[in-house]
């Protein structure tokens, strides 16, 4: 017998060895690195973050509620009962994160902290800053956002990367290599924002349900969209509701805490994009996808080449304003007090409590938008009806709105400031941008200009008290004028 195999099958023992020894190592270096992390930032990370994904599908997969959907879908389509449990368990392969600790400490972090560099000088201020470390361990904690960037994932991990880890809820848009694997490993999950199946909703609602029973914190954008114009929109409240669904469950009211989360830039990188989709929902007309790529192309490479050239600036301040946090039970308490619990009423009054709850947080986030400088300046420039302003008008202008607006207790970001340095920032901002010219000391309002200042006044017009109606009306008068002394 011929045993010159044998040295073949030691050679990839050995190497199968050394594969097992080398990943061993790494599971104990990346865990080890996890632990530092989270001890370095001293953050919260609920524990059912790290259950295993196939732990969560298996769990879900068993699920009553999803089980009777699934034979009432069966029944209603006339498919078998095997391949509607195909579709839940593609809908759940396709929602469910897969957490990874190392992922998001030490990657996600120092890829959030030079994104958000690198575009933008960061501010973040807390309405009651122990309010939150005052929350009990056992807590299940919602943060309530305002939308006005696809950044406002990075820059709100980035705020709060020292508190606690975020599973955000993310459109589909996300869906695409290699962002939907980085907010998968960051531990969010996707969502089908108009998709209008029961079975996906009853399986996206059981998901929502188990991971706030097992106080997992999230955040969720409750206007579910970006906003066009630059006004808070109109909220959605079906994950809300979803969420508030685990409160019917004895002893989880009392831990669930809304938090309501502001941020405002000044400058929005999708900005253009956002205002051109406005106007093709005004208008009806498309601009079609290779204008839309074009323009994507041309944005990169114009930043690209300012870069190289070293002609490259930042955009400005974004700033993030964390609310106290807000306890759910006491309006549950007050909603049965009116007539019935919540969890009694009919479908249609049921959500018309929930619409109201949400708009009521909706409230909160708006009165806590914080006022950057280039915004303060769109707002006085949107209060004269002209397209040419002196320089001494609209500094008085900025000073009057500022000093309303801290009267009212809106948080303007250096406050303490001489409010020609607010001016000076935002100038260099909407100067850049061809908004503005300056000639001389005059200011000129270019042809492409009105729109983004609309835009970026609209972020803070609710909270200008007298001024607001002249804000939003301003876009109605003729283009001329000239206003100065």
């Amino acid at each position: 017998m011929s045993w010159g195999w044998l040295p073949d099958l030691a050679r990839a023992a050995g190497i199968a060895a050394v594969l097992l020894l080398a990943l061993a190592y790494w599971r104990r270096w990346s865990r080890r690195a996890a632990l530092r992390a989270v001890h370095r930032f001293r953050a919260r990370v609920d524990r059912f973050k790290l259950t295993g994904k196939r732990y969560i599908v298996d769990a879900l997969l068993g699920d009553e509620v999803i089980a009777a959907a699934v034979d009432r879908h069966a029944s209603e389509h006339g498919r078998s009962r095997a391949e509607v449990w195909r579709t839940v368990r593609r809908y759940l392969d396709e929602i469910v994160p897969a957490f990874n600790l190392l992922m998001y400490y030490r990657f996600g972090y120092a890829i959030s902290k030079a994104v958000v560099g690198i575009f933008y000088k960061v501010s973040v201020e807390h309405e009651r800053p122990a309010a939150i470390a005052a929350l009990p361990r056992e807590s299940i904690v919602v943060y309530l956002m305002n939308h006005r960037s696809n950044a406002d994932y990075v820059v709100a991990s980035y705020a709060l990367a020292g508190q606690v880890a975020i599973s955000y809820a993310v459109g589909e848009w996300a869906r695409v290599f290699p962002l939907e694997y980085l907010f998968k490993s960051f531990g969010s999950y996707f969502i089908r924002r108009r998709y209008r199946e029961p079975l996906y909703h009853t399986v996206l609602e059981r998901y929502v349900q188990l991971i706030t029973r097992n106080g997992v914190t999230q955040g969720i954008f409750p206007e579910g969209g970006l906003t066009r114009d630059g006004r808070l929109r109109p909220v959605k409240v079906g994950l809300l509701d979803y969420l508030l669904g685990t409160a019917r469950e004895p002893g989880f009211a009392e831990r669930m805490y809304i938090v309501p989360v502001a941020i405002n830039y000044d400058r929005v990188l999708e900005d253009r994009s956002l205002l051109s989709e406005l106007r093709q929902q005004e208008t009806g007309r498309s601009r079609g996808r290779w204008r839309q790529l074009r323009e994507v192309v041309g944005y990169v490479v114009w930043n690209a080449g300012r870069a190289l050239t070293r002609q490259w600036k930042r955009y400005g301040r974004v700033a993030v304003v964390i609310g106290a946090p807000v306890p759910v039970r006491p309006w549950l308490e007050q909603v049965a007090a009116e007539g019935a619990p919540l969890w009694e009423r009919e479908r249609s009054d049921r959500l018309a409590q929930v619409q109201r709850y949400c708009d009521t947080m909706m409230e909160r986030i708006g009165a806590l938008i914080p006022v950057t400088a280039v915004p303060l300046a769109c707002a006085a420039l949107q209060t004269f009806d002209a397209e040419l302003v002196t320089r001494a008008a609209l500094l008085e202008r900025m000073a009057e709105l500022r000093a309303g607006l801290i009267e009212r207790g809106a948080r303007v970001l250096r406050a303490e400031s001489d409010v020609a340095e607010s001016l000076e920032r935002a100038e260099r901002m909407l100067t850049m941008r061809r908004v503005l010219a300056r000639e001389g000391e005059r200011y000129v309002i270019l042809p492409r200009g009105r729109e983004l200042i609309s835009y970026y006044a609209n972020s803070i017009a609710h909270l200008l008290g007298d001024f607001e109606q002249a804000v939003h009306a301003r876009d109605a008068l003729p283009a001329d004028g000239f206003i100065g002394r």
